[in-house]
């Protein structure tokens, strides 16, 4: 018999993350710069002293590199659709961590819409401290996203109802994790734009993270109906939904819960199949309901998609373990 105790032990653990001390830790955020969107599973090359790796960006579009060594490395992002971007450093103190901003520009070819130009109505200081903000924020370092959070704010001093800056100030709150600041500035964006589905999304994040999860299935659903094209707003709503079914140990009661996570990661892989962590959710969801060898095509796209991913040593193990129970039920 499949053994579903001891496997879903397994894929649970592959959801927990593990630090692991370096030499030389290179953490990062990639963005689009027309929307200001986090770029999820982007491609991070990072390359240093006696150390190749290959990451991707999670849904936060975060990445984290670990070197074996200090001194010069380079890191190099790339995303279907979008112009590749490369940064590098001559880093040679292994206590500090190093931080890189990448913004990445759409290709000509897959460019469907520009940016809205800024209103023109909006007061001459105000956009001027706008575009100093944007200008920081594309200079790719923590210390500018700072600066570019002191423009923004002047910007939106002058006209309170500069929406632009707004979202950039909020996505620029949420860069830098402080989230309180995040989400009284979204909500700000969403009194100005109602309609304005990428702060329905980043707030929904947002109430994830604090486990406020009724109204953040309210933000994505409504986020959704506006845009439902929104891969990221189709996974955010599994996610909650496999985080509250989870909680629930009645297989009747939590199943529910379960089919919706389902069918939202479903569809979200409909849109982008390439996101390596709606994969690894997906897996978790069929292995709950006993689907064993689905679940392993699913963890194997996991690792095709990101073979050196933080989950990467879990996930093929895991797979392993699936391939040995279900051997062992042929032989039953």
């Amino acid at each position: 018999m499949f053994h579903r105790s001891g496997l879903m032990l397994c894929a649970l653990l592959v959801l927990v993350c593990c630090v692991v001390a370096h030499a030389q830790q290179v953490s990062g955020l990639v963005r689009a710069t027309d929307t200001g969107q986090p770029l999820y599973n982007a491609v991070v090359h990072c390359e240093g002293v006696g150390t190749s790796q290959i990451q991707q960006t999670d849904r936060n579009g975060r990445f984290t590199c670990l070197l074996a060594a200090s001194g010069s490395f380079k890191v190099r992002v790339a995303l279907p659709g979008y112009t590749e971007e490369e940064q590098s450093s001559n880093a040679a103190d292994t206590n500090v961590s190093q931080y890189m901003f990448f913004k990445l520009n759409p290709s000509p070819v897959a460019r469907v819409t520009q940016a809205p130009a800024v209103d023109p109505n909006v007061p001459a200081e105000a956009r001027t401290e706008y575009a100093k903000g944007v200008e920081a924020v594309n200079a790719g370092s923590k210390q500018k996203l700072e600066e570019a959070v002191r423009h923004f704010e002047k910007a939106i001093k002058i006209e309170p109802k500069f929406l632009q800056a707004q979202i950039a100030l909020g996505t620029a709150y949420m860069d830098l994790e402080l989230w309180e600041n995040a989400e009284r500035v979204l909500n700000k964006t969403l009194e100005l734009d109602p309609a304005a589905a990428n702060a329905m999304f980043a707030l929904g994040e947002i109430y994830l993270r604090q486990k406020r999860n009724d109204e953040a299935e309210k933000l994505l659903l409504q986020g959704l109906k506006l845009d439902a094209k929104s891969f990221q707003g189709h996974l955010a709503l599994s996610r909650l939904y496999w985080d509250a079914a989870s909680k629930i140990e009645d297989e009747t009661k939590a199943r529910p819960l379960l089919e919706k996570s389902y069918e939202a990661v479903k569809k979200a892989l409909e849109l982008n199949p390439n996101v390596a962590a709606a994969h690894l959710l997906k897996g978790n969801l069929l292995l709950r309901v006993r689907r064993a060898a689905d679940a392993q095509h699913e963890f194997e796209e996991y690792l095709r998609l990101e073979p050196k991913g933080q989950f990467a040593a879990q996930a093929s193990a895991l797979v392993q373990k699936i391939k040995k129970a279900l051997e062992e039920q042929k032989k039953q």
